[in-house]
């Protein structure tokens, strides 16, 4: 009998997501072999470089909230894989992921076998979790499945199914080892989820991305609606945990919705949602506002600049390349009112330390580098020479281990004021927030859930 610990250790045994082969062969003749139940349901695939899990989180809760059963594939997770597969907005059971490990075990081991017969390799773990997420939502079964590609598009396993509707949101630099080392060349990989006979929504992109989705969307025949163009922002304004938003979609104009996002980018990826599930359900009218709004009110937002304490506010952010730093930065500015912020930062050595560092200076007063729990980490030694020319005049605390740079940060938030104006932010790794998630939920003895909006209140504009 499997049990969750045995599935994550199989998993775990297989190559990481940090490393992939540009193939889809192995992923097709699993689903093959499982009767393909990738098409037992209509996709809503999202890739990008930076905002595809908030935007996909927001195009599933606002399909839900229109009477659809759900089915939801993010990566990568926070603290439980289980998250990756969500059904209805609920992360899939103990249960039911265990029953679908053994209905398609036996098929992952046959094309796992027949590949390193033939020179290859074993399906790898993103391969693997996806060809459950399928499987899973077929079995369901869901109405329809918003995907998060994990990376690039074209030779990404979620690519295995065609998408009824393809999502792009903005482009920039990560991956270049796998994916180019140009923007064009990052584009094209993303691009490649526009298929023929889907529709096609992308948020504004820089020049040479934007001309790369505007060609294969040409090539291909597939309407391509562009963000600033055919929808966008109406209005925005900061509001007691989050922004209330107004905007002009495909097919009319949605107001007073509010998001419990922070930032522009999240009212961006608020926009490029309402489109897709517009352009998904492809209604004559208006969607019902009404419905909209219970669907973004209820988006989930853990990792994405959401507070896990209070006094001091302590925020995490998953931001972990240059692009998704500034727009982290950006947030700050825009909706909080901290006298003073300490960052606890921790990159991969993969990453461009010396971008996301840069991205971050302006609006932290104090640093506390530190190390992910990951063997692709940068030390927090090697973080700390890197930062000191970028935040000359600043203290810059090092503190390898998570814990003790939270204390240290925190200490110094309670030292320097007791009237909230001092505020400490986590960030620079999904598994950095991953490793503080839990260390809050074990120190405070409870699931990590956001403060309210009325203990927000004073920390905000």
């Amino acid at each position: 009998m499997v049990d969750l610990a045995r599935l994550w250790a199989e998993l775990d045994s297989r190559w990481p997501e940090s490393i992939i082969e540009p193939s889809l062969t192995r992923i097709v003749s699993v689903m093959e072999l499982l009767g393909d139940p990738q098409r037992a349901f209509p996709v809503i695939q999202v890739a990008g470089t930076n905002g595809k899990t908030s935007t996909a989180r927001m195009i599933e809760s606002v399909l839900r909230a229109h009477g659809l059963r759900t089915g939801l594939y993010t990566s990568p997770h926070l603290v439980d894989a289980r998250e990756r597969i969500r059904l209805d907005g609920e992360p899939i059971s103990e249960e039911r992921i265990l029953e679908t490990w053994t209905d398609i075990a036996p098929y992952i081991q046959l094309v796992d076998k027949n590949s390193v017969e033939s020179g290859g390799v074993r399906l790898s773990y993103f391969e693997v979790i996806t060809a459950l997420a399928y499987a899973a939502f077929a079995d369901a079964p869901v109405d329809v499945a918003v995907i998060e590609v994990g990376m690039g598009g074209t030779w990404d396993a979620t690519s295995v199914a065609a998408a009824s509707v393809a999502v792009i949101t903005p482009i920039g630099m990560d991956h270049a080892e796998y994916l180019g080392d140009t923007i064009d060349q990052i584009a094209t990989e993303k691009a490649g989820i526009i298929a023929p006979g889907c529709s096609s929504v992308s948020a504004v992109q820089v020049e040479e991305a934007s001309e790369v989705l505007r060609t294969r969307a040409d090539e291909l025949q597939v309407p391509l609606a562009v963000e600033g163009e055919n929808f966008g922002l109406l209005s925005r304004e900061i509001a007691v945990g989050g922004q209330l938003i107004s905007v002009r979609g495909l097919r009319g104009d949605y107001h007073d919705v509010f998001i419990p996002f922070f930032g522009e980018h999240q009212a961006s990826n608020a926009c490029v949602a309402i489109a897709a599930v517009e352009s998904f359900l492809g209604t004559e009218g208006t969607l019902d506002v009404d419905l909209v709004r219970e669907g973004f009110a209820s988006a989930e937002t853990t990792g994405r600049l959401h507070a896990i304490r209070l006094d001091p506010t302590v925020l995490v952010d998953a931001a972990h390349n240059p692009h998704g730093a500034q727009a982290l930065a950006s947030a700050i500015q825009d909706s909080f009112t901290f006298d003073r912020l300490i960052g606890v930062v921790g990159v991969l050595a993969d990453k461009d330390a010396s971008g996301v560092l840069e991205a971050l200076e302006p609006v932290i007063d104090a640093l506390v580098v530190t190390s992910p729990a990951s063997p692709r980490a940068m030390s927090a030694a090697d973080l700390a020479t890197i930062a000191e020319d970028l935040f000359a005049g600043k203290d810059i605390y090092v503190e390898e281990d998570l814990l003790s740079a939270v204390d240290l940060a925190m200490a110094m938030a309670d030292a320097e004021d007791d009237a909230g104006g001092t505020g400490v932010l986590i960030t620079g790794s999904v598994v950095l927030i991953g490793d503080a998630l839990r260390l809050f939920a074990r120190d405070l003895g409870r699931n990590m859930e956001m403060p309210t909006f009325d203990e927000f209140d004073d920390r905000m504009d």
